[in-house]
């Protein structure tokens, strides 16, 4: 594989910010192999592989099972799984991979992604990867790419559109304005026509979502090398954020624990999340009759939970690694692999199997998001999105208490967030 880029130390001061309480992880091993097209003929290894999914008790072992066919399909790479538990899994990693070790294979969310290709802390994949002849998606396969080097490839595409209570909601709607109406209609004594998180101990939620607001208004929190936060059309997504809480159409105050609890009881009508909220739901209430439709805003395009999968730069056995990334982007592997993951897309285009359209009859309007989501992250900032974040919510929820309008809020959070990065 190829050498990497100059280290960034701007960015490598963030990663030890990000890896502050972390705990130790299994480095990688040596001994592992395999032997697929696309791919180096990798040498005997065994080599590791880090994906908080595999933590997941729903989806974990869905996962193992594919590694375990991987292992069994050749006899030169092993690949062993490393299960860290989700809140501190990208600190983990992160940390040690800043010091030289860490997994041979990582599945990252996208702001640890940022920071560790930002830092030269992640193998380029440029003379791996010929994305063309994998058909790979082109809509999240961009943002893996940084400075000109591919970093990674999808592992994981969660798509986020309008779920919607089917009992209370026959026919969803296709507007702002009737999503307003709808809401407002659904709300009587302890019954709501929406739900969204709108407090600071949620404030990863929150930005979760209003980046939907703001990107279903044609606006974006930058044009990838300067900030846009108080530009016009963001102003408007977050109006429209504001609108729907001043009618008093969601129950205000309540986390997402909660309200989630109420929508799987029939307590609420529409909700905005990702895919992955799906099988979340027929587990809380196997009987409550949903469904799912594009979010009724002017723009098609949605906040995505992107997960790439990456090859650590300090692995000993870097084609191995790459073996296996090949092996997973196979047709069949990746058939199996969205099974696994369920109302996820994956890195390339796959028919969805008559079980699971029967099971999730709108797994195709997810599908069909994918090339219009954007990963929740400030493009061109990934590395700084949580403190920008941290501004742009604490201004948001100011705006929701009426301690300024929507505007000013957003032209504070434009000139601290602009200090912040240097601009």
């Amino acid at each position: 594989m190829q050498s990497r880029p100059p280290r960034r130390s701007r960015v490598l001061g963030l990663v030890a910010t990000l890896a502050v309480g972390a705990v130790a992880l299994a480095g990688c091993s040596s001994s592992s192999p395999s032997s697929t097209a696309g791919a180096n003929t990798p040498k005997p290894a065994t080599i590791t592989f880090a994906a908080s999914t595999l933590g997941d008790p729903g989806r974990g072992p869905g996962l193992q099972k594919l590694i375990d066919e991987y292992n069994a399909s050749q006899k030169i790479v092993t690949v062993k799984p490393a299960s860290v538990p989700y809140p501190t899994f990208g600190q983990t990693v992160l940390t040690q991979m800043g010091g030289g070790e860490g997994p041979d294979i990582v599945r990252f969310d996208m702001p640890e992604f940022e920071a560790a290709a930002g830092s030269s802390l992640l193998e380029p994949l440029d003379d791996q990867i010929d994305a063309k002849a994998l058909h790979l998606i082109p809509g999240p396969d961009k943002y893996l790419t940084v400075d000109g080097h591919r970093y990674g490839v999808v592992f994981e595409d969660a798509n986020y559109g309008m779920f919607y209570n089917t009992d209370l909601i026959p026919t969803p709607p296709t507007t702002f304005d009737e999503f307003l109406q709808t809401a407002k209609s659904l709300t009587a004594g302890d019954t709501y026509g929406l739900a969204f998180r709108q407090t600071q101990a949620e404030e990863a939620g929150v930005w979760q979502d209003i980046f939907n607001y703001v990107l279903g208004f044609g606006g974006n929190w930058s044009d990838g090398k300067k900030l846009t936060i108080d530009s016009p059309n963001v102003i408007k997504g977050l109006e429209a954020y504001q609108k729907l809480y001043d009618a008093n159409v969601i129950p205000k105050g309540a986390d997402a624990a909660t309200f989630r609890k109420m929508f799987a009881n029939g307590k609420v009508g529409m909700e905005l999340n990702n895919g992955g909220y799906a099988t979340a739901t027929t587990a809380a209430n196997p009987q409550l009759k949903f469904s799912v439709a594009r979010i009724p805003f002017p723009v098609k395009k949605q906040g995505a939970l992107l997960a790439p999968i990456v090859v650590n730069a300090n692995s000993k056995h870097k084609d191995a690694a790459a073996d296996f990334i090949h092996w997973l982007l196979k047709p069949a592997q990746q058939v199996k692999l969205q099974e696994v993951l369920g109302a996820s897309s994956v890195a390339t285009p796959t028919k969805r199997s008559e079980a699971s359209l029967q099971k999730y009859p709108f797994l195709p309007v997810l599908d069909d998001l994918t090339d219009s989501g954007v990963p929740q992250i400030v493009l061109g900032f990934g590395a700084q999105t949580p403190d920008i974040r941290h501004i742009v919510v604490t201004q948001v929820l100011s705006a929701l208490k009426g301690e300024k309008d929507m505007k000013s809020a957003m032209q504070t959070a434009q000139k601290q967030a602009a200090e912040l990065v240097g601009q």
